[in-house]
């Protein structure tokens, strides 16, 4: 679980997506030289001593009225609003400016954590431009290169320092499960299906709901956490600043949850989006059951649910272990079966393989089918454990990691799926050179 949010702020140019991908391990943030890249928010997942946390890219922010400034600052303003950490990054060969003292203001009424980078200290003799920065009053600077890869460990260091140990605070609620989906699928109705009372805003305007909303409750003696969330769009479409904040805390609830509901609209049929939706869910290696609501508008035969079941399948390939069911939030259609299911899947998110029994079926696997080879060598697999549960996770120790072909972990994922009943949760296989 995410220990929180860390937003990387400051003026353009300054290098803040170069640290961004630094920190992420990947080039997802577009970098140019060109002033005002990054105008929206870009989020990812990042790990830093076995601690894991979201962090987000902003565009850069400037006194100068330039084209898309003011969306820019809005965006920046909504990330730091929501972070638990923000690092600051400054421009050491430029010196410090007035757009600087901009965002240092900002930050100050945030009252928010705050690391100062200063960037492009790329060589020695530049050490000492950090210094003029302490007159921010955001504390010491660290020096960084972003380019050269200087400084990212003393910044990662410090966000791990600042950020809130809340790893493990839902363990006691019972089982948290998110209701997630594009707009207008009916998610608000089916949240107050579950409920049985009129807890969340229910309308027909398409994104009403805007923030994730928590509401814990009792059924047959079992406690449940039910996280409301606002309708995610596909990230290139999410223009306003409003549906970029409902599309952060959504993807907070995810984060936060044990299983995810993907309602997908009956009505209407799959639709692209809802790919790009449970993609957030699949990522963040959650438990799944879909759920087709208003099934009560579609026009059926007999035939009808075993068609829409097969163009699931079709369509989300690699979602063959989530189940499925088909209701109307409206008539409180199949609620029951969402919280059969919600059991069934929440104990195979928690299931515990025994040592000896794994070792079994991985030594079975490699007798019917041998490891291929791959990038010059083939893999041998010689002990398997499983180190931890939601998501299901199994240490395979191996000769050479990268020898293994991802096709093969496909098949051990399905040999294990064959001799347990593991209902909609993921397997998570992790490779480890033996030492």
């Amino acid at each position: 679980m995410s220990l929180g949010l860390v937003a990387i702020v400051g003026s353009p140019s300054v290098g803040k997506s170069t640290i961004f991908n630094r920190i992420i391990g990947e080039k997802k943030s577009i970098i140019e030289e060109q002033r005002g890249i990054t105008r929206d928010r870009i989020y990812s997942h990042a790990s830093w001593l076995t601690k894991e946390f979201d962090i987000v890219d902003t565009g850069g922010i400037e006194i100068e009225n330039r084209p898309f400034q003011q969306q820019i600052r809005m965006q920046a303003e909504i990330a730091v609003n929501e972070a638990d950490v923000i690092v600051f990054v400054v421009d050491g060969q430029i010196g410090l400016n007035d757009d600087d003292r901009l965002v240092a203001t900002m930050l100050y009424k945030s009252k928010k954590p705050c690391i100062l980078v200063v960037n492009k200290i790329d060589e020695n003799h530049l050490k000492n431009n950090i210094y003029e920065f302490y007159s921010l009053g955001l504390g010491d600077p660290i020096a960084c290169s972003g380019a050269h890869g200087v400084g990212i460990g003393d910044i990662l260091d410090r966000i791990i320092e600042l950020l809130p140990k809340k790893e493990g605070e839902y363990n006691d609620e019972g089982l948290r499960f998110s209701i997630i989906g594009r707009p207008n699928v009916g998610k608000s109705s089916l949240c107050n299906a579950i409920l049985n009372e009129n807890r969340v805003i229910v309308s027909n305007i398409e994104g009403t709901t805007r923030d994730a909303i928590d509401t814990k409750f009792v059924r047959n003696n079992k406690e449940y956490v039910v996280i409301d969330t606002a309708g995610l769009k596909k990230r290139g479409k999410i223009y306003e600043s409003i549906d970029k904040y409902a599309a952060l805390r959504a993807l907070r609830a995810i984060d936060s949850s044990d299983v995810c509901l993907l309602v997908i609209d009956g009505s209407q049929g799959i639709k692209e989006q809802d790919k790009h939706v449970v993609g957030y869910a699949m990522e963040s290696k959650k438990a799944i059951i879909i759920v087709v609501n208003k099934w009560d508008l579609v026009k059926k035969d007999n035939n009808t649910m075993n068609e829409f079941t097969k163009n699931i399948r079709s369509e989300f390939k690699f979602l063959d272990y989530v189940p499925i069911v088909y209701t109307s939030a409206i008539n409180k259609l199949r609620i029951d079966d969402i919280f059969d299911l919600l059991n069934k899947v929440y104990e195979s998110y928690t299931f515990q393989i025994q040592t000896s029994v794994l070792n079994d079926i991985i030594q079975d696997v490699q007798m019917m089918n041998e490891t291929p080879d791959f990038n010059g060598g083939r893999c041998r697999i010689y002990y398997a454990q499983q180190v931890s549960t939601k998501p299901l996770t199994i240490a395979l120790f191996v000769n050479e990691p990268t020898w293994m072909h991802f096709s093969y972990l496909r098949y051990i994922e399905n040999r294990i799926r064959d001799s347990f009943e593991l209902i909609g949760s993921p397997i998570n296989l992790v490779l480890r050179k033996r030492k």
